[in-house]
């Protein structure tokens, strides 16, 4: 898989609810030994960033995650996306019964090396989609 591919299938294929297979599926051949998931505050392992992926599709069973903009410079990938999703249960302590849906723009940086994705450092805006699941 060469490296525009895999970052592809993030977001297509792991973050994007599909039928055709399952977020473990998809991370665990692309995602490299020792791979971290950073955000403002936290940082994730693969296993964690797959548990909570797994988590979300069950809880936003219409999630999808679409690149809107890629600019790729030697082995850093930035992918400017919408996500959008109707979750229903708790979503991030608010109580959601699937007549509500938040669209929000992401923007992550990952660094990928021979098809393998070694780091991800990624920023969402929560707190729009919190506004929007709240009215």
């Amino acid at each position: 898989m060469t490296n525009k591919e895999a970052v592809m299938a993030f977001y297509k294929k792991a973050l994007t609810v599909n039928s055709e297979t399952r977020p473990t599926a998809v991370l665990s051949p692309i995602l490299a030994e020792g791979y971290k998931s950073s955000g403002s505050v936290e940082e994730k392992n693969a296993q964690q960033l797959m548990g909570q992926l797994e988590f979300f599709w069950k809880l936003i069973p219409d999630l999808k995650w679409e690149p809107q903009e890629v600019v790729h410079e030697g082995d850093k990938f930035v992918v400017r996306s919408i996500a959008s999703g109707t979750p229903n249960g708790d979503f991030m302590g608010v109580p959601t019964d699937g007549t509500k849906s938040f669209k929000i723009m992401t923007m992550d940086m990952h660094t990928v090396k021979d098809g393998m994705i070694t780091a991800t450092h990624h920023i969402e805006d929560w707190r729009t989609a919190m506004k929007q699941l709240k009215s």
